[in-house]
């Protein structure tokens, strides 16, 4: 984003704030920071409705991933809809034009994400890994993982939120090349608009600060 303005806060809005009493206070707080955040919508009932159709019809994981970012899509555009000045968004191109404008960018997956080497096609990889993806393209200041998850810890290992389901499997691997700062985020979280530091692990298993515990209290993502 060098040029572009400072460099924004990706958030991902998971899917089953779709049906949730926080999901209007949430938008009116990202709303509030207009021109400076990006929304990554989660799949919600679209992709449950993927993974359903995937069981009944035995299609393969490559034809489920496509579905999958386009339930991305579907959700994205529900969101963008019920606030002014938010608009989808499919290239980082079109991301920096609607922070340029002081919009709220709401990220359209298929266009980028299909193009790309390095995004396996496969349910391990959900909205969780793609914003982490598109975080570091973009080069944002951070990025929260907004979820109907409560962190109980100041600080997370990736790899417990992982084997946890809290995230998806590629999670932590999507994180490290990343490079970006990144929050768990309970669903009271738009007051403050910060969460739990998620944070990584070294190669000998040591997290890269001090050894934390790794507690969240998790009902669906």
């Amino acid at each position: 984003m060098s040029g572009a303005g400072p460099a924004p806060t990706v958030i991902r809005i998971g899917g089953s704030f779709a049906g949730s009493t926080h999901l209007p206070a949430w938008l009116d707080a990202i709303a509030a920071q207009a021109g400076r955040v990006v929304v990554v919508p989660g799949g919600g009932p679209f992709a449950d409705a993927v993974r359903k159709a995937q069981s009944d019809m035995g299609f393969d994981d490559r034809a489920a991933h496509r579905m999958a970012l386009l339930a991305m899509e579907q959700y994205g555009a529900a969101l963008a809809s019920l606030r002014a000045g938010w608009i989808v968004a499919s290239s980082a191109a079109g991301i920096r034009r609607a922070l340029a404008d002081g919009q709220v960018p709401v990220w359209a997956p298929s266009r980028m994400v299909l193009c790309a080497k390095d995004v396996p096609w496969s349910w391990d990889v959900t909205s969780d890994s793609l914003a982490a993806w598109l975080a570091g393209r973009l080069g944002a200041r951070r990025l929260l993982l907004v979820k109907h998850v409560e962190p109980e810890a100041d600080e997370l290992r990736a790899s417990d939120l992982a084997a946890r389901g809290v995230t998806d499997p590629a999670f932590p691997g999507f994180l490290r090349d990343s490079g970006v700062e990144t929050f768990l985020v309970g669903p009271s979280g738009h007051t403050t608009m910060s969460g739990a530091r998620i944070v990584l692990e070294d190669i000998d298993g040591a997290t890269n600060d001090s050894s934390c515990p790794a507690l969240c209290r998790a009902s669906t993502s």
